[in-house]
C-alpha cells in the first residue's frame, strides 16, 4: 500500500499498465473532446484558460496519444454503477464491473444488459465482467464503488487486502447507519492510505445510458486522481467538472435524498408548483446550514452536487426516494414501501441520522424533522406540514440576513407547536 504521498502521484503515468502486444487503438470520443478542446482554444494564451482546464486537456491528450489504458474496476451492479462502468468502456478504458452474484455476472455476459435494473440497455461489448473481488480489484488503477451505503464498509474490508496502490471512488450516496459516517470518512477509517476521492451530481442512471446529456462532480484533495477520473469518464454527452470540497459534494449527495422523499409526500397530496418551489429553495437552505457546521463550503451547493442533484432528485419520478415518499404521502407505511420499491432508498437512513445530529447540534432543519416525525413517530403528514407553515420566520437566503433567533430556538419553537397540537387532535388525521 503506498504512501498518502506517494498516491499522489499522476496516475496517468505511474500507475496505468502499457500492453505491448496489442495494437494501438485509439478512442475516438476522446479524439473528440480533444479535437474540440484545441478548435475552442483551450491551452492558446490568448484566451487565458484556467491551469485545471489547461490540465484536464494535456491529461486527456496523454491518455489518447499513449497506447496504455487506465485499468478500472466498478464494484456493484446497480443501476449508477452499470451505467458508469459502461460509459468509462465505451470511452475506451480497460474496464471491469464486479457483481457478487455469480449467476447474474453469467447472465450479463450471455446477454450484455443488466436486466434487474438497466433492462433494454445493451452494454458496451468490451465491458468485462466477474464475481471474483480479488481478480477485479488487483493492478487497477482506480476502483469505484458503488455498492448500497450499509454495504460500503465491508466491500472496503474485504478489497483491503487486495490494495496495493489502487486509488478508491465513492459513487454512494449516503450515510453509515448509526455512526453519521459519510463514505469518504470509511474509506478513511478502512484504507488510511489510499488516495480517493467521491462523485456526485444529477446522474439518473437511465437518462444516462439513453446518452442524454448530463454531468457530475468529481471531488478529491488530489489533482491527479481528479484529472484520471475526468479523462476516464468524460464525453460527448457527460460532463466531469472538479471539486476539492469533497465533504460538500458528499454532503449535497447524501442530504438530497431527504427532500426528494419530501417531495413525493407533497405530490401525493397534489401541490401545486409554489409549494414544490417552496420546498426546494428551503431544502436547500437546510442543506447549506447543515454543510457549513459540519465544515463544508456553501458555495459548494449552488453546484451541480448540490442544486443540481436536488433539483434532479426532487422532480423526477425515476428517483427511488422521490417514490418512496409518494408511497409514504398515499399513506403506506414505509415497510411497505421500501419492500414494494425493491432498492435502497437512502434518504431513509439519512433522515434518521441528520435528524439526531441536527437535534444534537441545534442545527435548524425542520423539513428533516418533520419526515422524522412522519416516519419514525407515526404523525400525520398532512398535520406536520401545517406546522412547518407556521413554523418561526428565517430570513430567505441562508448566510445573508442575521436571524432573529437560534437554530435551536426555533426548532424547539416547532417541536412544541408539533407536540401540543398531536395532543389537542389525539393523532386523528390520516396519513
Amino acid at each position: 500500500m503506498t504512501s498518502p504521498n506517494e498516491s499522489n502521484k499522476d496516475i496517468s503515468s505511474d500507475n496505468t499498465e502499457v500492453n505491448t502486444n496489442a495494437p494501438e487503438k485509439q478512442n475516438s470520443l476522446l479524439a473528440g473532446i480533444i479535437e474540440r478542446a484545441t478548435k475552442s482554444g483551450i491551452g492558446r494564451k490568448k484566451l487565458n484558460p484556467s491551469a485545471v482546464e489547461s490540465a484536464v486537456a494535456k491529461n486527456m491528450a496523454d491518455i489518447h496519444s499513449n497506447p496504455t489504458k487506465l485499468r478500472l474496476a466498478f464494484l456493484g451492479g446497480g443501476s449508477f454503477g452499470t451505467a458508469m462502468a459502461n460509459l468509462a468502456a465505451r470511452n475506451g478504458c480497460d474496464t471491469t464491473l464486479w457483481v457478487r452474484n455469480k449467476r447474474t455476472v453469467k447472465a450479463m455476459i450471455k446477454t450484455q444488459t443488466n436486466k434487474k435494473y438497466l433492462p433494454g440497455y445493451k452494454l458496451d461489448d468490451s465491458l468485462k465482467y466477474s464475481h471474483d473481488l480479488a481478480a477485479a480489484v488487483k493492478d487497477k488503477d482506480i476502483v469505484f464503488i458503488a455498492v448500497p451505503g450499509l454495504a460500503f464498509r465491508e466491500t472496503l474490508k474485504n478489497i483491503a487486502p487486495f490494495i496495493s496502490g489502487q486509488s478508491i471512488v465513492s459513487l454512494t450516496k449516503g450515510m453509515e447507519k448509526d455512526t453519521f459516517a459519510m463514505m469518504s470518512d470509511i474509506i478513511k477509517d478502512e484504507l488510511p492510505e489510499v488516495n480517493f476521492g467521491v462523485m456526485s451530481g444529477p446522474n439518473l442512471a437511465i437518462e444516462i445510458m439513453k446518452n442524454m446529456p448530463s454531468a457530475t462532480v468529481i471531488a478529491s484533495e488530489s489533482e491527479p486522481l481528479r484529472h484520471a477520473v475526468q479523462a476516464a469518464l468524460h464525453s460527448a454527452f457527460f460532463r466531469v467538472f472538479a471539486s476539492d470540497d469533497v465533504k460538500g459534494v458528499e454532503l449535497g449527495g447524501a442530504l438530497k435524498n431527504i427532500y426528494a422523499i419530501a417531495m413525493g409526500m407533497a405530490a401525493a397530496y397534489d401541490v401545486g408548483e409554489n409549494t414544490k418551489a417552496m420546498i426546494l429553495t428551503r431544502a436547500l437552505a437546510e442543506m447549506s446550514r447543515f454543510g457549513v457546521e459540519s465544515g463544508a463550503n456553501p458555495l459548494t451547493f449552488l453546484g451541480l452536487s448540490g442544486v443540481g442533484d436536488l433539483y434532479a432528485t426532487c422532480s423526477s419520478e425515476l428517483s427511488r426516494n422521490y417514490r418512496i415518499g409518494n408511497m409514504l404521502g398515499r399513506g403506506m407505511s414505509i415497510e411497505a414501501a421500501v419492500k414494494k420499491l425493491g432498492q435502497t432508498a437512502e434518504g431513509v437512513n439519512t433522515i434518521q441520522q441528520v435528524h439526531e445530529k441536527a437535534t444534537k447540534q441545534g442545527i435548524y432543519m425542520p423539513i428533516t424533522h418533520a419526515l422524522y416525525a412522519v416516519i419514525y413517530e407515526d404523525k400525520a403528514a398532512l398535520g406536520v406540514a401545517l406546522h412547518l407553515m407556521e413554523a418561526g420566520f428565517r430570513s430567505d437566503v441562508e448566510f445573508v440576513m442575521a436571524h432573529d433567533h437560534s437554530n435551536a430556538a426555533l426548532t424547539a419553537q416547532m417541536k412544541t407547536s408539533s407536540d401540543s397540537t398531536d395532543d389537542e387532535s389525539g393523532d386523528t388525521d390520516s396519513k
